[in-house]
């Protein structure tokens, strides 16, 4: 056999990583294409609209540092807090980069089964893992992108030993990329001190050896959430295209609307198509990206609610800290999860919320808490919420509370009260109504009063999930009244059994 020579051997490793780039750029062939009226006849699958509730991991390299999100972008921008931190923990970013925080993230605690058997354990029917995050590092074994963290970091297959614990827990499996946002996020290290004894020294960002991790630097107008650069958005579809036909997961999730035009189209019919050949022709996928749906996605609203029942199913996402591990971080209460999770549900969306990872990998004893306090109240009440579907409204609310308006980053304004309540529905003769705090009087419902327009039916049993205790209720003009049980659960979010009459 000719031997090659050491250049002979470089083109053809080129030639064959160009090859296998352009082969993840191609659509799987099945019925969906790269246009709006071919993505149209998408139909939402049954497990989604079902599941209502799951976890994220959000995690990876950043959280290295624990100083919270962002960091491998603010640890670039000249006297940020991230920036002093990293001055003094690291030194400069010209010498010690973003590159240098990946080989310090081991994940050594890092078990997967025990925590996806804690997360089913807390209700939680689908799990998803980071695939990348804008720093361009990548969870899985990519063949296109060797920053990944077989290859680097904790040398495991994240994606995978994720996806096989959530098998085998029976959840449904998604991935989140958030490439599409990083060209543009990232350019901070293409910069310099501006002032001090390190000004006009370039970060590390600006070697070309590292141009594989930092991205290249992109015209001084494209600063954008997503970038306008063809050759990079080209780029992200085979990236995020190996991502998809690699591990086939359940569900997609894009840190972004719409990526791209046309080519996040294209990446959604190959997606689409993808999970049709996994499933034997039944079409399972998820795709959320924040943009309104118009019924061809899922759409997300990070850390956002919305006023009313939407048409088309939909998903908050939010985490229970910050998105990343940082020291001394406040998490959300299981009351106000629960009290989110159940206005969520009333206007026909799911909650996927993450559960902060330190960088060795487990969770701290404050989350464990609340995940267990999680768990005990769906084990009761979760008829209430799995497998419903919302009622004629999502519900009611205290007289003088304030309407907060549908949008992203609307959670830190919604307070919930003792009179508000959530309504869902199971078939035709179930109605379930959560009091989103514990009454501390009779609870009064006012669309199943007899005045009420909303409801012909007549009342069978009313019961309070969790308790035995035999309720006293009454039809009024203006409202169902049911007086206030002796003893209620130990738990401040009530949920109420509606049972009519066939």
């Amino acid at each position: 056999m000719k031997k090659r020579t050491l250049t002979q051997w470089a083109l053809v490793l080129f030639l064959s990583a160009s090859l296998s780039g352009q082969a993840q750029t191609a659509i799987a062939p099945g019925p969906f294409k790269a246009t709006d009226e071919s993505l149209e006849k998408y139909q939402f699958p049954e497990w989604f609209r079902d599941a209502k509730f799951g976890i994220w991991s959000h995690w990876g390299p950043q959280a290295v540092p624990r100083q919270g999100d962002w960091y491998a972008k603010k640890m670039y921008q000249e006297g940020s807090p991230d920036y002093k931190y990293h001055l003094e923990h690291y030194g400069h970013p010209s010498k010690f980069g973003y590159k240098d925080i990946i080989g310090l993230w081991k994940a050594e605690k890092f078990n997967p089964e025990q925590l996806m058997a804690l997360y089913k354990k807390a209700g939680a029917k689908y799990f998803v893992s980071m695939g990348t995050h804008h720093d361009n590092f990548f969870l899985w074994d990519s063949k296109l992108h060797d920053w990944n963290s077989v290859k680097m970091g904790p040398k495991k297959d994240i994606v995978k030993l994720w996806q096989d614990a959530a098998k085998k827990e029976g959840l449904k499996f998604g991935v989140s990329e958030h490439l599409g946002a990083s060209y543009t996020w990232w350019q901070t290290n293409k910069g310099a001190d501006k002032k001090g004894p390190m000004a006009g020294i370039p970060y590390d960002g600006n070697d070309p050896k590292y141009v594989d991790l930092y991205h290249k630097k992109l015209a001084p107008d494209d600063k954008e959430w997503m970038t306008t650069d063809p050759e990079s958005q080209q780029e992200w579809l085979a990236r995020i295209n190996e991502l998809v036909n690699t591990y086939k997961p359940d569900l997609l999730y894009s840190d972004s609307k719409l990526p791209f035009g046309d080519v996040g189209r294209a990446m959604i019919a190959n997606f689409y198509n993808t999970n049709l050949e996994a499933n034997n022709g039944k079409l399972e996928a998820i795709y959320n990206c924040k943009e309104d749906s118009k019924g061809k996605w899922v759409e997300d609203m990070e850390r956002g609610v919305m006023d009313e029942i939407s048409p088309y199913p939909w998903q908050t996402d939010t985490s229970i800290g910050d998105w990343y591990y940082k020291t001394g971080q406040e998490y959300k209460t299981a009351t106000y999860t629960l009290q989110m999770l159940c206005d969520i549900v009333s206007k026909n969306g799911n909650l996927l919320i993450n559960i902060v990872q330190t960088p060795e990998g487990d969770i701290e004893g404050d989350l464990l808490k609340a995940l267990d306090e999680i768990g005990t109240w769906i084990a009761t009440n979760g008829e209430g919420i799995y497998g419903t579907r919302p009622w004629k409204v999502f519900g009611e609310r205290p007289v003088k509370a304030v309407t907060v308006k549908t949008a992203k980053f609307n959670e830190k304004n919604i307070k919930y009260a003792e009179d508000d309540i959530r309504f869902t529905t199971k078939g035709e003769n179930i109605l379930y109504a959560f009091c989103l705090e514990q009454p501390t009087k009779d609870v009064r419902i006012k669309s199943l009063g007899i005045n009420s327009k909303l409801n012909d039916k007549k009342i069978a049993n009313i019961s309070i999930l969790g308790s035995k205790e035999k309720l006293k209720w009454k039809v009024e003009k203006d409202a169902l009244v049911i007086s206030k049980p002796t003893q209620l659960p130990n738990w401040r979010v009530i949920g109420i059994k509606i049972e009519f009459k066939q």
